[in-house]
């Protein structure tokens, strides 16, 4: 409503500005000049609003990168400009010594062109520089730095295992996160380098990681932020989960995740952490003995008889007597769920109907795990 006011009030302020200098030229007999003084307003007008619609996720760092960058190019470009003047004085003078007034008039030409042309290059490389830096903007102004208001809570950051985990997305949709979400550009290339894996199973964990994050980037309930994730701190870090714990602590954020190493790390590192399998244990589970599931059985257990199967979210499934049904889709009943901060790990036995005459295993379903 604010915003939709100011921008009200701009286009007033503004076709009043354009009718006045309409009139006034219309006064001085130049009514064609003035037609196109006023449509050349306006449509400015127009266009800079267009451009703020545009762009309505604006950074105080980036606008904050621009402004002081165009001081400081003009501050420069002031000072080189000044200091070329006497030599540009001195060169044309002395190529026309013959006509001293023609020779002012081109040394004011001349000045004015390199006090421009010296102006927009100061300009250009110091906005260029602060907006890659923009980060190290801190340092510019020594023992100044501005503390960033967020919406809600301090912010959250996203690592990989609980984008394709899933449930972070569906909790969105529950609007209880009120505070902004942040997926760091190494957190994105690790999702891509698991969605370009020759594994199948794998390859099939990375694409649900994908999917995941275009729909909490559609949710109009959430706000998430990809971040660049280039900060001094993280210069000398290759592990994800050591840049990911550093990039939390260098932010004030919180981390998210279901890993259980990296859940460690961060306490270690006084970041803290939101474990989504903690939070699935305060809501209890959703797996009870005694329920069926449809499970794919791709792998023997570490026991005797033993198959292993995995739901959609990575959920791990023990299927007891299940290693004859590998790469096969069965059924079975739910025995125990075991649900820790490492992960939930559903037990689980084959249906009795879910073997044909002859004993072989045919198509049902089966329980699962979370590691």
């Amino acid at each position: 409503m604010h915003l939709w006011f100011l921008r009200g009030c701009f286009f007033a302020l503004l076709i009043g500005m354009a009718t006045g200098v309409l009139v006034y030229l219309e006064n001085q007999s130049q009514n064609i000049l003035g037609i196109v003084v006023f449509t050349v307003m306006m449509v400015l007008g127009i266009a800079v609003v267009g451009i703020d619609l545009f762009l309505p996720n604006k950074q105080i760092t980036t606008l904050s990168a621009v402004y002081f960058g165009l001081l400081l190019g003009l501050l420069i470009g002031s000072l080189f400009s000044l200091a070329m003047d006497p030599f540009i004085k001195d060169i044309i003078v002395g190529s026309i010594e013959k006509s001293p007034e023609r020779s002012e008039k081109i040394v004011e030409r001349a000045q004015l062109a390199v006090h421009l042309l010296i102006t927009l290059v100061c300009c250009y490389f110091t906005i260029s520089t602060l907006l890659q830096t923009k980060d190290e903007f801190r340092f510019i102004i020594p023992y100044v730095e501005f503390s960033k208001q967020v919406k809600g809570g301090r912010p959250l950051v996203l690592d990989t295992s609980v984008i394709i985990d899933g449930r972070i997305a569906d909790i969105c949709d529950t609007r209880i996160i009120d505070t902004k979400l942040i997926v760091p550009r190494f957190v994105l290339q690790e999702l891509q380098s698991i969605a370009d894996s020759s594994d199948k199973l794998k390859r099939n964990r990375g694409r649900r990681g994908l999917d995941m994050l275009k729909r909490m980037q559609n949710n109009p309930k959430v706000e998430l932020q990809m971040h660049e994730g280039n900060i001094p701190q993280l210069h000398d870090v290759q592990k994800v989960d050591e840049r990911l714990v550093v990039l939390a602590k260098a932010m004030d954020a919180r981390v998210v995740t279901n890993d259980f190493n990296l859940n460690k790390i961060a306490q270690l590192q006084g970041v803290e952490v939101i474990n989504l399998n903690e939070v699935a244990n305060a809501v209890k589970s959703v797996a009870l003995p005694g329920e069926t599931m449809v499970v794919k059985v791709v792998k023997p257990g570490d026991q005797i008889g033993q198959g292993v199967g995995y739901l959609d979210d990575g959920t791990m499934v023990v299927v007891e007597q299940g290693r004859s049904a590998i790469g096969q889709e069965v059924g079975i009943t739910v025995t125990s769920v075991l649900q820790t901060p490492a992960g939930r790990m559903v037990f689980g036995r084959l249906e009795p109907r879910a073997h044909d005459s002859k004993g072989a295993p045919a198509g049902s379903l089966s329980g699962s795990a979370q590691g």
